[in-house]
């Protein structure tokens, strides 16, 4: 079979020589080496589990909410694709009438890179190279389905084949853990980590907040109503994420606003909360306390602090209404990360235990703010590109944009960010080619000696993301 030709290995790199020879002469020393991958979505009880894929949808269409946001776009219904609907109303279960419908409209994905990612899965993992169409629909589905039923398509079966070192789920404050207590018993936690996502108990936006404080203090057993013991619920709460692997923390807020107010105004804040008396001015102000005191304890306990700001999510009510969070309707807004993050890098920015990662919506802050920041203190550092920048495309305009001011070391390296397990191979394949393009040029501008470009390109691939994440 032909190979796709995004897959070609002259591919996603420059045109022009030297340059081209340059970066494919880079990418074969970096293709291969372990993906470390300390921020992502994927579902701890695949790893938990360890359990078949139940179909090729379950797989490739409902956990990725890239694909499905496509397809809503023209207008096909997220029931006639089988995604769930929170008042029990009937949608498609036949997996493969879905796939049939993704498939007819697969042309949608021209130039996106979920195209690339979908192609790069298809052929890596199941050896098909057709094209995905109607027409080849079901021939490609019962290849996936003959796969997804042999070993080697197990969850952790997954990992060993791509060489995943190191791959993080991400978990609510109040989660149980369960999965993670089944992967602590098989001794299989460190390979598989946990994320301290605090959330679903720092947004005052979110309609459960009060019962959910309330469960967050029985869940500890500290007074959550006092503002020092809800400081200690986190505390405590951190520690236990830590036995399950957690080396960081994810905070999404609509804005990067930190805070750092008196204990009276803080406690003043949190009665409010509590009492249900806030408006979208005080979940503001919450938020931007909130990171500061989370900043606070990455200082005492070293977890490192990841802030992905910039997203305002959940923009179609009738979506989440029917379905819930996550499923496509968020849309980049601007954000001010000078002004924003001022009273946490004041309180606490040169505090040599404090890292901070910053994933970025805003591209027009990458060099204005972001990169020079990254270049100035010692705790902040650049994210790789996030969400609808993780593409070819964005991984170029990231590094024309943030390198000359913030450095390659400044940066930590590529963690990708998503809840389909079949991306990610496709994701770090994509990045390591992007850098060694971006390298080979600059190697070919004289820029850059060839060893050092050797030495970026490793350092991009694999160690600077244990390197930024304090992973041993």
């Amino acid at each position: 079979m032909t190979q796709p030709a995004h897959l070609h290995p002259d591919r996603l790199f420059p045109a022009s020589e030297p340059a081209q020879s340059i970066a494919r002469e880079l990418y074969p020393a970096v293709k291969d080496l372990p993906i470390v991958s300390p921020h992502g979505h994927t579902d701890p009880s695949w790893f938990a589990g360890n359990g078949r894929f139940s179909t090729p949808t379950a797989l490739f269409l409902t956990p990725d909410h890239y694909v499905l946001r496509m397809l809503r776009s023209r207008g096909i219904s997220y029931d006639a694709l089988g995604i769930p609907r929170k008042d029990g109303k009937p949608v498609e279960q036949d997996g493969r009438k879905a796939w049939r419908l993704f498939a007819e409209n697969y042309f949608l994905f021209a130039g996106t890179p979920s195209k690339t990612w979908i192609d790069h899965s298809l052929h890596a993992v199941f050896g098909i190279a057709e094209e995905l169409s109607a027409a080849t629909a079901d021939r490609i589905y019962d290849a996936i389905e003959a796969g997804l039923a042999t070993p080697d398509l197990l969850p952790r079966a997954i990992l060993d084949r791509f060489n995943v070192e190191v791959i993080a789920t991400t978990e609510f404050a109040l989660d149980p853990l369960v999965h993670h207590q089944k992967m602590e018993a098989d001794n299989y936690i460190g390979r598989v980590r946990t994320t301290y996502r605090p959330d679903d108990v720092t947004d005052p936006s979110r309609p459960a907040i009060v019962e959910n404080l309330k469960k967050f203090g029985e869940l500890t057993g500290e007074d959550i109503a006092k503002w020092d013991g809800l400081i200690n619920a986190h505390r405590k709460r951190r520690e236990y994420f830590r036995r399950f692997g957690a080396v960081a923390t994810d905070h999404g807020v609509p804005s990067a606003n930190t805070a750092d107010l008196p204990l009276v105004e803080k406690q003043a804040l949190l009665d409010k909360v509590l009492a249900g008396r806030h408006d979208a001015a005080d979940a503001e102000l919450f938020r931007a306390q909130m990171l500061t005191e989370m900043a606070l304890l990455s200082v005492e306990d070293g977890m490192v602090m990841q802030i992905h700001a910039g997203s305002r999510r959940n923009t179609d009510p009738l979506l989440f209404a029917e379905r819930g969070p996550d499923l496509g309707a968020d849309i980049p807004g601007p954000t001010d990360y000078v002004g924003g993050l001022r009273a946490l890098l004041s309180r606490c920015g040169n505090e040599p235990n404090l890292r901070l990662i910053m994933f970025v919506l805003d591209e027009t802050t990458y060099a204005r703010e972001l990169a020079p920041m990254a270049g100035y203190w010692p705790s902040l550092m650049i994210g790789p590109p996030w969400w609808f920048h993780d593409s070819p495309q964005g991984i170029r305009r990231y590094l024309d944009q943030v390198v000359e001011s913030a450095g390659f070391y400044n940066l930590a390296g590529f963690n990708d960010d998503t809840r389909a397990l079949l991306s990610i191979p496709a994701r770090h394949d994509v990045w390591r080619r992007e850098v060694c393009g971006f390298l080979g040029r600059w190697v070919g501008e004289n820029r850059l000696a060839r060893s050092t470009a050797e030495e970026i390109a490793r350092h991009l691939s694999y160690s600077a993301a244990k390197d930024a994440y304090r992973i041993k």
